[in-house]
């Protein structure tokens, strides 16, 4: 980011655990949110019927399906659908919001991690949640590209003449995906929520059908029959069993994600109302089938339907698992919206699609190096087959460290201690126990995910570690304002017709681009502000609060200005307020021209800071970040730079 620039911030405040609850009301239940919410958060874990409990009762290793792995395999799976889905995520982890905002970063916020010293615990913690937010760009990379191979795959069963177009379907399909994410979250939901509506009461319906032909199956309520299973059948197998049924639950994750897309209470009553229960049903009816047809088990969901439902079922289910990949996708907008208020990444371009929603966004270039890394794994592993062994690690280990923070904040809500360990351990220990199972497929492609993951991380650290050096040198080279003014009175400069106003990360000290300007040109614009620009946590800031006022000196005032979440940040109507509202006179921003400091970092291996190619990697993020006037709606034709060289 250039030298001196307006530095968004997102306040990070402690708060206890009821004031999470009580701003849930004020935002209003709509049907639509409901709707959109089936359509964004629940898509993936809505599709995975199609394949989770097939390669469960797989994984026993039998021919055919026995009786006791068909039941141990669905009570295993509702299970951990009501403990990790249900009690740990829409019950327990929703609570953990920022502002409404969740996911691994809101943790971190929560936590106050991001200005932990490096080495310490909290500079530990600090590191293992940004692997965890890492983690969700590496497992969004691969939920899109197997949910659509799975879907084209499917159709091929029924037009073998396709097995070659699969791959070039595929890409073409996720190219579209990708390209509508501009619409916004809201408009995708309005979409796909209607189709996953209906999806869910065809799983529904198709359950209920094949619990009728087995009722026996319904001895599955009973958990101790997946205990029992698991116990007899040998670790290899129990252990195999564990991760194919962890299929069931990925996309669970995408609720706490996608909280600030449509807020905890949309999103509890989907689950609870429509998504379980049709979940739950439909797994049951298959396990039904199973036990009626033991030779079912290549496709037993496709068994639940009559012969006349056949095709269009395919229809149904292809659609559906195209549009399992937007929680996802949701879920990677809104991480990396927090990631760059709490300095984790570099500013760059975020379009709001609605004005009545928080967290509802679109992020240009994210969306495009996820499209790049979706459509690479593709071509990778062309197969779904292929791509099923990198599914489910970067999910569980997700899964695990935000057990880990949950804990963390509940303690510092002021939960008693033995209750926090007794909760959160039994669920980081169940984490644990899915992590071990899926840590297997490492070879088999869960490399892939695993990859993108220490890339992102990387970048993350590298940011914040070299933001952090970048600052400690300007705060060294910053003046401070009397010693600026004494400065001035001692030697004065020349004074240039005009206003002329100076853009700062600092509410304090003059910039280094204006005492740059000083040293090398003795001269300054007769009227001079310094402007600095603040996100707050709240949608608009009203235009009469817009703009605080301090006066320095007769011809220099410091304006910092405010803006709402959903607001775009300009300094042209910014400095138009501070006139109107708060007293800065008019002839300081007439015809102004806006002086933005522009840093050149020069990596140096003398220097204590980062390694040589961390230093290069952050000085690239600060060349090719979104340009300062650009982001703050400041005319090309006014924008002066003023050039800065530090070394890191």
């Amino acid at each position: 980011m250039p030298a001196e620039a307006p530095v968004g911030q997102l306040a990070t405040v402690d708060e206890d655990p009821s004031k999470s609850d009580a701003q849930e009301p004020e935002r209003r239940l709509k049907p639509a949110l409901l709707l959109g919410a089936l359509g964004v958060v629940y898509g993936d874990i809505g599709t995975s019927p199609l394949y989770a409990f097939k390669e469960a009762v797989k994984a026993a290793g039998h021919g055919q399906a026995e009786p006791a792995a068909v039941i141990g395999a669905v009570s295993l799976i509702l299970w951990a659908l009501l403990v990790v889905v249900s009690f740990k995520y829409a019950v327990l982890i929703l609570r953990a919001d920022n502002h409404g905002e969740g996911g691994i970063v809101a943790m971190l916020a929560l936590l106050g991690a991001r200005h932990a010293e490096p080495r310490s615990w909290a500079g530990l913690l600090l590191v293992v949640g940004l692997i965890g937010a890492a983690l969700l760009y590496g497992d969004g990379a691969i939920t899109p590209a197997i949910s659509v191979l799975s879907a084209v795959e499917g159709l091929k069963v029924e037009a073998p003449g396709l097995a070659r177009a699969v791959v070039p379907i595929t890409l073409a399909i996720l190219v579209g995906l990708f390209l509508i994410q501009s619409k916004g979250a809201a408009f995708i939901g309005r979409i796909f929520g209607p189709v996953m509506l209906v999806w869910f009461v065809v799983l529904a319906l198709l359950g209920l059908g094949g619990i009728l032909h087995a009722p026996q199956i319904l001895a599955a309520l009973n958990p101790l029959k997946a205990v029992e299973f698991l116990t007899h059948a040998g670790w290899g197998v129990s252990f195999a069993m564990l991760g194919a049924a962890f299929l069931a639950v990925t996309g669970g994750e995408a609720m706490y994600a996608d909280l600030g897309h449509f807020g905890a209470r949309p999103i509890r009553l989907a689950w609870f109302g429509l998504v379980l229960p049709a979940l739950v049903v439909n797994y049951f009816g298959q396990g039904a089938v199973l036990l009626a047809e033991p030779g079912a088990i290549e496709n037993p969901f496709y068994h639940l339907s009559p012969d006349w439902a056949h095709y269009p079922l395919i229809g149904l289910a292809t659609l559906a698992t195209v549009i399992a990949s937007q929680a996802i996708i949701s879920g990677v907008f809104s991480l990396t919206q927090q990631a760059m208020q709490l300095g984790f990444l570099p500013f760059i371009r975020i379009v709001h699609t609605a004005r009545d929603a928080q967290g509802q966004i679109y992020v240009p270039a994210v969306n495009w190096l996820l499209a790049i890394a979706t459509l690479s794994a593709v071509l990778i592993f062309e197969t779904s087959d292929a791509l099923a062994g990198a599914y489910g690690i970067a999910v569980s280990l997700l899964m695990a460290i935000t057990t880990l923070l949950a804990a963390l904040i509940a303690r510092r809500w002021g939960y008693n201690l033995l209750l926090v360990l007794l909760v959160n351990g039994a669920f980081l220990t169940i984490d644990l126990v899915f992590l071990g199972a899926n840590s297997v497929k490492v070879f088999e492609g869960g490399w892939y995910p695993l990859v993108l993951t220490a890339i992102v991380a990387v970048t993350m650290l590298t940011w914040l570690q070299g933001t952090r050096l970048t600052e400690a040198n300007r705060v060294g080279a910053r003046q401070d304002e009397d010693a600026f003014l004494a400065a001035l009175r001692a030697d004065p400069p020349i004074r240039l017709p005009g206003a002329g106003a100076f853009l700062s990360s600092a509410t304090k000290g003059i910039p280094l681009h204006m005492s740059r300007l000083l040293e090398r040109s003795h001269a300054l614009p007769s009227r001079c502000t310094i402007v600095t620009a603040l996100y707050e946590e709240k949608p608009v800031v009203p235009a009469t609060d817009r703009a605080e006022v301090t006066q320095v000196s007769p011809d220099l005032y410091r304006v910092t200005l405010r803006y709402g979440y959903m607001e775009e940040a300009s300094i042209p109507d910014g400095l138009a307020c501070a006139v109107a509202h708060r007293g800065l006179p008019a002839d300081f921003v007439e015809d102004v021209t806006v002086f933005i400091g522009h840093e050149t970092i020069i990596p140096k291996r003398n220097h204590r800071g980062m390694a040589a190619w961390r230093e290069t990697l952050f000085a690239f993020m600060m060349r090719n970040g979104e340009r300062t006037g650009a982001f703050f709606c400041v005319p090309t034709r006014q924008v002066v730079e003023v050039g800065t060289e530090i070394e890191i």
